[in-house]
Order: structure tokens, then C-alpha cells, then sequence
């Protein structure tokens, strides 16, 4: 997250208050003005509501909402409130909501009507490519799949050249197939377009490939907020818990193994291979590696499967329930997070500052 020092000029800056029947929310934050941000948490805890202020939609939320410098609501001082339809933003739903009579080059027309030829900024060409919606333009929507029509919705969000782009967990409704199909395209989405991103979610896998920056809600209120591959990692926090924990690592194709398969990346506390045969050298890399696929031993082994063997030293534990334990490892610099069982950490004697070697499988890390 930027300093406090940081203007306004350079934030999407939030200050939002409401009472629900089942939690109030109340939340002060300061979000980069660029990149994907993340709002996550369970159902329930504000996280669409957020959305729906920052897009206009709710007027009873009372509050203050700029970005960039251009003040979009300010309930306190000026008494201002800009109408969804001014304001430059983007919206993907849960649900495409595709216009059904109209192609989809109709639908995407619809949404270049929102801006005067003048002020686009978003070539509708490039986005059309960049979500592979070329041959889809004649077809109505009721022809498509649901990660196409999702795709098409995007595109047409882009049309109107907003300056924020909001998605409402945007995969929530496809299937794993369909969902796997669209993830590669929120990516490239995020890389291709200086637009920032104010993505909701409660799929820890998604916040991870593509967050920038998350914001961790409970009942209306915000428990933390931080870059992604910091917050993944912090024991104090619910994310780094449970069966679905997981850290990232940021890596650079640095390598090949064609004869078996494999990539070699490097990141700052070593280099790992993996499964992905196809990477582009150079290529950036958003690693996942989940605490349940690391292991941990005193020695670095020999006459094993294990790919990767990467020095660490502990650096905190904590108790993640029936019998296990989470333990936070440094990898030079980057975090890393391995969940073992109590024995194991009697057994191994576990403790802050004491150092091992990090076991990673191969197919275990998820680009």
C-alpha cells in the first residue's frame, strides 16, 4: 500500500458508512490508484456493497469516495454526489447481463455510447483481441458459453474507457472448466490496460493469481490491508490458516528442462521447477505454492522426488487446529508458508530462527 503521504491524485480513496440488518459498515481506506485490488472476505461481510457505493448504485451509504482527486461523493464537506451514469467506471457483474436482442458487436457498441469519441482511451480492438472475442461478434448472446459471455462483458465494460473497472466476483458463476478458461484473460486484462481494478471476491486461488493489493473484510469492516503476497503469509490473519493457505512467490522464467518438461523460475531466495513446459523465457510469474504442499526437513536430502529443496530459516508458528501447525519461513527475502503437524515440529524442534530447507514439489506449484 503507498505511504500516507501519498496524494489523492494517486489513490481510490474510500471512506464509507451504513447499517445492515446483519453488520454495519464502516471502513476508511486508501487503495493504489493502479493494479488489481482485492476485496476479500466471506459472504456477507460488505464486500459488494463496497462495490455498489463506489459505483454510485447505493445512495443511502453515506461517505466520501475520490479517485484520483476527482471527488465522486463527499457527504462531510461539499455535499456532492455524481450520478452513477457520470462516472467513469466500468462494471462486471456476477451475471454477464448481456443485452439478449442485440449482437455481441451490438452489446459492445452499447457500451462505446457511454463516452464521446473524443475521450476514449481504450482501443475496443485490442480489447476484443485480448479476450479472444473475435469470432463471437455476430453471435447473440444466448449462443455463447458462460466464461464467453463473461468475456464479452468485460469487453464491454472496457468500451466505455472507464478509469476504474469494478468486477463482482466475475467467475462466481462458472463452472471450474469455464472459470479456468477465463482466469488467463483476467490476467492479461490486468497487465495490458492502465486501468485500475477493484475486484471482489472469496476465492482465496483467484486473489492470489491476480491481486495486486488485498483488502481482508469481516462483518463491514475492514481486519487488514496490504500487498498480496504480504498478507497471504501474515499468521496473525485468518488467510494464512487452513486447508486452502497459501503464499506467492513473484518469479521470472529463467530456464528449460524440454527432455522432462520443465520450467526454471528464480525469485528473490532461490529458483524452482516446475511443471510448464511452454513459458516464454523472461516471462513474469505469479507463483502459488500452498502450505500444504511444503515440507520441511533439518538436512537437504538426497535420492528424492522432490524438485525443489530451497534453504529457509522459521521465522513464527502458529497453531492452525486439530493436531496442525502453521510455520511462516523466510526464502531470502520471500515468504513462504509450510503447514506440519505438532509432532512433526516437536519432533524437528521448531522454532523462530532456526534453519532448514523448504520441499517443494514440482506439479505442486500452481503458475
Amino acid at each position: 500500500m503507498k505511504s500516507a503521504a501519498t496524494s489523492d491524485h494517486e489513490i481510490l480513496a474510500l471512506r464509507l458508512q451504513r447499517s445492515y440488518p446483519a453488520f454495519k459498515l464502516d471502513l476508511d481506506l486508501r487503495l493504489p490508484g493502479r493494479g488489481v485490488t482485492a476485496l476479500f472476505g466471506p459472504s456477507g461481510c460488505g464486500k459488494t456493497s463496497t462495490l455498489r457505493a463506489v459505483a454510485g448504485l447505493e445512495r443511502a451509504t453515506r461517505g466520501r469516495v475520490a479517485l484520483h482527486g476527482e471527488v465522486w461523493q463527499d457527504d462531510d464537506t461539499r455535499q456532492r454526489f455524481v450520478p452513477t451514469h457520470l462516472r467513469a467506471i466500468g462494471y462486471v457483474f456476477q451475471e454477464p447481463s448481456l443485452l439478449t436482442h442485440l449482437s455481441v458487436q451490438g452489446n459492445l457498441d452499447f457500451g462505446l455510447q457511454r463516452v464521446p469519441r473524443a475521450q476514449r482511451r481504450v482501443s475496443l480492438e485490442r480489447a476484443v483481441e485480448l479476450l479472444g472475442i473475435a469470432a463471437l461478434l455476430t453471435r447473440r448472446p444466448d449462443a455463447l458459453s458462460g466464461g464467453e459471455r463473461q468475456r464479452v462483458a468485460m469487453a464491454r465494460a472496457l468500451a466505455s474507457s472507464p478509469r476504474l473497472l469494478l468486477m463482482d466476483e466475475p467467475l462466481a458463476a462458472l463452472d471450474a472448466q469455464r472459470k479456468a478458461e477465463v482466469l488467463p484473460y483476467l490476467e492479461r486484462l490486468a497487465g495490458e490496460f492502465d486501468i485500475p481494478v477493484l475486484y471482489v471476491s472469496h476465492a482465496s486461488d483467484e486473489v492470489a493469481r491476480l491481486a495486486d493489493h488485498l483488502v481482508l473484510m469481516e462483518a463491514g469492516r475492514v481486519v487488514a490491508s496490504g500487498a498480496t503476497e504480504s498478507m497471504l503469509t501474515r499468521l496473525d490473519l485468518s488467510l494464512a490458516h487452513g486447508d486452502s493457505a497459501a503464499a506467492v512467490l513473484n518469479a521470472t522464467v529463467c530456464g528449460h528442462d524440454q527432455h522432462f518438461g520443465l520450467s526454471h523460475a528464480e525469485f528473490a531466495g532461490g529458483r524452482v521447477a516446475l511443471a510448464h513446459p511452454d513459458l516464454p523465457l523472461g516471462q513474469a510469474l505469479r507463483l502459488r505454492v500452498q502450505a500444504r504442499d511444503v515440507s520441511l526437513t533439518l538436512q537437504q536430502q538426497s535420492g528424492t522426488s522432490i524438485l525443489n529443496i530451497l534453504p529457509a530459516t522459521v521465522t513464527a508458528l502458529a497453531d492452525d487446529g486439530r493436531g496442525q501447525v502453521m510455520v511462516q519461513l523466510n526464502l531470502g527475502g520471500s515468504a513462504l508458508l509450510a503447514r506440519v503437524t505438532a509432532k512433526s515440529v516437536h519432533a524437528l524442534q521448531l522454532a523462530p530462527g532456526l534453519a532448514l530447507y523448504a520441499q517443494i514439489k514440482g506439479v505442486a506449484i500452481l503458475g
